[in-house]
């Protein structure tokens, strides 16, 4: 493999060539008209312009993407995430063009994509699952018997979604007419299928992910878990690991149950298994995520682990360069997602200049980002424009370290979920570990953060006041001591 093409934008495409060219990989950027000038595609190798700014016209353009490798003579295709990294299709098109797909296999890809047979697939490895349908839901009749059976409140989940899309709480009989035709609307709107399924619905769930990684030669590793539950709209805002609650029991039986999901479908390549855990420690499969996870860096920091790296070797059949006994978790690390979002308003993306952009640095803090200062953030695309991880010896210093690197990243121009992030790891919940994945809605309020601004200005003010004073008295001094009654004449001297 001597060439690598990124499918993708941003702080991921910025993350997969820094490996890549570790390993003496040479790159290619494909980009859209809007990120002509974004830092990917000037740290590329080469760089071409793939289509307009809408991703329908660029980003998910397979056939333009493949052209441009073959063209490029690149020997591989790395997906990130998002856009077509988990599309089967895509993954059988790259390697129908003689490409190396750096991800799972079509078939993997496939059976995981769908929730249903990915449950239907894991079960068979004796995987615990939540009390629920294994099969698509034909009709209202159904919905309602297995309502009555499994007992209400019921979810109700789209068999081919992701983010929230295609989800409904049910809470009683009288509601579920109407929720499942909103779920089945929404499913076929978003995923062009509205195959729903209904299981149990486990009240306050903390969601916790196993990250694992599989080589094209039967082994298997997990490299521990990582805990998502600060959410909104069903969407991961703060990521850590290891989770606050797991034992080491507990970490080994989901680690193995990650590694038999894995199994069930012949995966390869690097993959997220994700479970609800109820406030018993229970624990559940909920679906798998056939491709690199947002949050692989906490990973990365605690296990020293450089998971692109190794999805790069596998995907050229070398066999996985550690074994499950090699690992161990070292310290502790939180990652703070940085989007372009209004916390005071609901967490609506926001759009603009960056001002001024300067991230933190210093021990243990890493900033993948995908934006410089000036640069526009565009309404196209997903509202993150970078990952702010924090890593020490303890839980507690990770927190502390975070904080201070929240003081210290500077943005100007938009809002974003720095201050968020700020007033969610202080909190007694997440300091304590007692939380999941309802945390925003029972803990978190706008007004809290204003509160926050009005200390932080008032004690800005204090100091300003105070150095003010402080300058006045030495000038005086300085006046009285050489006869002068003029500061300017002083200053000027």
């Amino acid at each position: 493999m001597q060439k690598i093409l990124v499918a993708n934008r941003g702080e991921i495409a910025v993350r997969v060539m820094r490996t890549a060219k570790e390993m003496g990989i040479k790159t290619v950027a494909v980009y859209s008209e809007a990120d002509r000038n974004m830092p990917f595609v000037r740290f590329a190798d080469e760089a071409v312009c793939i289509g307009p700014a809408p991703s329908a016209q660029s980003y998910l353009r397979a056939d333009k993407i493949i052209e441009v490798a073959k063209q490029l003579g690149a020997d591989a295709i790395h997906p990130g995430y998002g856009f077509l990294s988990e599309n089967a299709s895509f993954s059988k098109a790259v390697a129908d063009a003689g490409l190396m797909f750096i991800g799972p296999s079509a078939h993997s890809i496939e059976i995981m994509g769908s929730k249903i047979a990915a449950k239907q697939a894991a079960k068979k490895f004796g995987v615990p699952m939540v009390p629920g349908t294994e099969d698509p839901v034909k009709d209202l009749a159904e919905a309602k018997e297995i309502g009555n059976r499994t007992g209400y409140p019921i979810l109700i989940k789209a068999s081919a979604g992701g983010g929230g899309k295609g989800m409904r709480v049910v809470n009683n009989e009288d509601e579920l007419e109407e929720q499942m035709r909103t779920a089945k609307s929404e499913a076929l709107s978003a995923f062009g299928d509205d195959a729903v399924f209904i299981e149990k619905y486990v009240a306050a769930p903390r969601h916790i992910e196993i990250q694992l990684m599989g080589d094209q030669h039967g082994n298997y590793v997990y490299l521990f878990e990582r805990e998502c539950s600060i959410q909104r709209r069903h969407q991961k805002l703060v990521e850590e690991a290891p989770s606050s609650c797991l034992t080491p029991d507990i970490r080994k039986a989901m680690g193995e149950c990650a590694v038999a999901v894995a199994r069930s479908c012949n995966y390869y390549g690097a993959g997220t298994v994700e479970f609800l855990v109820d406030e018993k420690l229970n624990f559940y499969f909920l679906e798998m995520n056939t491709r690199l996870q947002v949050e692989h860096c906490v990973t990365e920091m605690i296990t020293g682990v450089d998971l692109v790296k190794e999805q790069i070797n596998v995907a050229r059949g070398n066999k996985l360069s550690f074994a499950q006994d090699d690992l161990e978790i070292n310290g502790h690390a939180i990652e703070l997602r940085v989007c372009a979002e209004d916390p005071l308003n609901n967490f609506l993306p926001d759009t603009g200049k960056l001002k001024m952009y300067l991230p933190p640095k210093g021990p243990g803090i890493r900033v993948d980002d995908g934006f410089e200062q000036g640069m526009e953030i565009p309404v196209f695309y997903d509202s993150m424009i970078a990952k702010l991880v924090a890593h020490a010896a303890t839980r507690d210093e990770a927190i502390e370290r975070l904080c201070r690197a929240i003081d210290e990243y500077y943005i100007q121009g938009i809002q974003t979920t720095l201050s968020f992030g700020k007033w969610a790891v202080r909190t007694e919940p997440f300091r304590s570990g007692n939380f999941d994945t309802g945390f925003i809605n029972k803990y978190y309020k706008p007004e809290y953060l204003l509160a926050d601004d009005a200390v932080a200005e008032e004690v800005a003010a204090l100091l300003a006041a105070s150095i003010w004073e402080k300058d006045k008295a030495q000038v005086r001094s300085v006046n009285v001591a050489n006869g002068n009654g003029s500061s300017w004449k002083m200053r000027r001297s």
